[in-house]
């Protein structure tokens, strides 16, 4: 039930006003109402469609940086204005800067996203962790997840991004949220709430043969996905238009169009008959799960079959149209979506998640082809880039050229126009919360810095002209104040640093970094962070040696730059290492991920890692992972 306002109410909002605190949540709906049509789902926490839109939330949209790019005779380009994008970061601040619909990325042509994601994109899919709390098994017995939010935290957590992704959506699009019986009534009513309820479209029962037998309970054999459109009238491809190759029309049911066509085998050169159907399909799909023997298994946990997405895609969009999984997980959406002939876009918070897909869409020639199953897709991925999103490496920004390097750093401070250019001879870049901003234009005064000196002369010129406060934004190393801000007179002139020093008067809540799984039983841990943050590369030591038939790393140190946790303790070896990444047959140019190792695993073996000589090259190429993302990495020539 909605708050009611009483005048102790009112007397304690006036007091948050007055002193300019953030008026708690509970009271916008009351003071703020939004009128629902019919229901809606009231909890704990809940925040207003209009805010989370408007960004008054703690997270915003951040610039994307371009870590690499696929192209070249390697992978060819989809076209010349489009690259497919695998994008690392918090997804909710990643939906929130493509909903800017800005040019935020950061590389020659590549920035030009503007009009080519939002209101463009023709499905979306997403497999959310689904906050059970309970510990999933895999088939070792291991445990597969341990989801951290739960409840109200939870349904918040996917409300706001399902807000944000329904801007994004084209106007004959479709959204499909993949959910387990824990968590699907709750999320059911956020959809009718979020899409309207006249806009559900279809509930698919996925009905696989894996899990265990219940003693006490009917044992799970299925997921939900609820399929919503953005236009309440638009229709789904309820059959398979796109040609299908069978050898045998056994799996064709009464409602089946059957075809037969004579087609030569290029292999052979032979004539043979081939089948094409039009299935007629109903709600509940019996489709396998992916084990951990099949040709697709990527060795990531709660990982979905192709099958499954190759229906849904096929459904829902044509050859060209736009596809995003925010939850990309290990890159299913995105691999079948690659086959298909879609776009695509894949986001998740994950490094582990980041490097399978990207070693899955290195290899996807090698990978079984949609239409017959017995052979390889055969063919090289279209040309796509890593980005991230909130983790930024210093160098490439401090690269970029003027105009760029300008528009990077007003997206990342969130700086708005300005009514004036100048203000006593002083150029004026912007304004932050009202007040004026100035970039300092490092790359024309290479020998002077923001020192006291270079304030006087700026407060000369423009001190009796502007309020209490002026921003200027500068690298750090050409700050010479180790505070956040230098007062003259009546004016306090606050330094924004590139990289950014947390300035707590400047925001809701501390920045929160990346929190990347020490474990495998915490994969998939639901995660966010606020803000953003620049790469700092821990600090390794460690020995490879060959010993008989085995090759083994030994790792001695491992410290994370950041020394200390985010309640302040201080990090003692070992302590913020995630995980470590190998590439065991390193050729020089991708790294291809081979094996994974988390902390929690090699800390038993002392961090000592060992493998067959067999199964390495000529080079190893290991990357270890903090849990604030930071990566080092390291080459071993091994000797034959």
């Amino acid at each position: 039930m909605k708050p009611k306002i009483n005048k102790y109410d009112i007397e304690f909002l006036i007091d948050y006003l007055k002193t300019g605190k953030e008026i708690p949540e509970v009271y916008k709906y009351a003071l703020f109402p939004t009128k629902q049509k019919e229901y809606e789902l009231v909890y704990a926490g809940k925040m207003r469609k209009e805010d989370v839109l408007a960004d008054t939330e703690e997270a915003k949209p951040v610039p994307l940086q371009i870590e690499k790019i696929f192209n070249g005779k390697k992978y060819p380009l989809y076209s010349k204005e489009w690259h497919n994008l695998l994008v690392f970061g918090d997804n909710l601040q990643i939906l929130k800067t493509f909903n800017e619909n800005k040019n935020s990325l950061y590389n020659g042509e590549l920035s030009k996203i503007k009009d080519k994601i939002k209101g463009e994109v023709k499905l979306i899919y997403i497999d959310p962790p689904f906050a059970t709390k309970d510990e999933f098994q895999n088939r070792e017995g291991a445990k597969a997840y341990n989801d951290k939010k739960k409840g109200a935290e939870f349904v918040e957590f996917l409300r706001r991004r399902l807000i944000v992704a329904k801007e994004l959506l084209a106007s004959d699009g479709y959204i499909c949220c993949h959910l387990d019986q824990k968590m699907n009534h709750y999320i059911k009513m956020v959809m009718d709430e979020v899409f309207g309820k006249n806009h559900f479209a279809n509930e698919i029962v996925w009905r696989y043969f894996m899990g265990g037998k219940s003693k006490n309970f009917f044992s799970k054999k299925h997921d939900t996905i609820y399929i919503y459109s953005q236009n309440e009238k638009a229709e789904m491809k309820i059959s398979n238009r796109e040609r299908i190759l069978t050898y045998k029309p056994n799996l064709i049911d009464e409602n089946s169009t059957i075809k037969k066509y004579e087609a030569v085998c290029k292999e052979t050169s032979e004539k043979r008959d081939f089948y094409t159907s039009e299935v007629k399909e109903d709600d509940v799909w019996e489709i396998s799960g992916v084990f951990n023997m099949g040709n697709e298994y990527q060795n990531y946990p709660t990982q979905k079959p192709e099958e499954l997405l190759q229906k849904l895609i096929l459904a829902m969009t044509n050859k060209g149209d736009l596809v995003l999984d925010f939850f990309c997980g290990s890159g299913t959406t995105l691999a079948v979506a690659e086959k298909l002939g879609r776009r695509w876009i894949g986001c998740d918070i994950g490094k582990l998640a980041i490097y399978t897909t990207q070693k899955r869409l290195l290899e996807i020639d090698k990978s079984k082809n949609l239409e017959n199953p017995k052979k390889k897709y055969g063919k090289p991925a279209k040309s796509f880039a890593v980005v991230t999103s909130g983790l930024y490496d210093l160098g490439k920004i401090f690269a970029l050229k003027k105009d760029e390097y300008i528009r990077f750093v007003k997206d990342l401070f969130e700086i708005e126009e300005a009514k004036r250019d100048k203000i006593g001879g002083v150029e004026i870049d912007g304004t932050k919360r009202g007040f004026l901003v100035k970039i300092f234009p490092y790359w024309e005064l290479k020998n002077i810095s923001v020192d006291e000196k270079y304030l006087r002369e700026l407060h000369k010129s423009i001190g009796k002209k502007i309020d209490s406060r002026f921003y200027i934004i500068a690298p750090a190393n050409n700050v010479d104040f180790i505070s956040d801000y230098h007062q003259i007179d009546n004016v306090c002139y606050y330094f924004l640093k590139v990289p950014y020093q947390i300035i707590k008067e400047l925001h809701k809540v501390q920045f929160k970094k990346f929190c990347q799984p020490q474990s495998k039983r915490n994969i998939n841990d639901l995660d966010e962070a606020v803000g953003f943050h620049f790469i700092r590369q821990p600090e390794v030591k460690s020995e490879i040696k060959k010993l008989k038939d085995k090759i083994v790393l030994k790792i001695k140190k491992f410290e994370s730059a950041y020394l200390q946790d985010e309640t302040g303790e201080k990090l003692k070896n070992f302590e913020s290492l995630a995980m470590i990444l190998l590439d065991k047959n390193y050729k020089g140019d991708e790294f291809m991920m081979d094996d994974y190792y988390f902390a929690e695993d090699i800390a038993d073996n002392k961090y000592k890692l060992e493998f067959l000589e067999k199964d390495c090259g000529k080079q190893i190429m290991a990357i270890y992972i903090d849990i604030y993302g930071n990566e080092f990495r390291e080459i071993f020539k091994i000797k034959i």
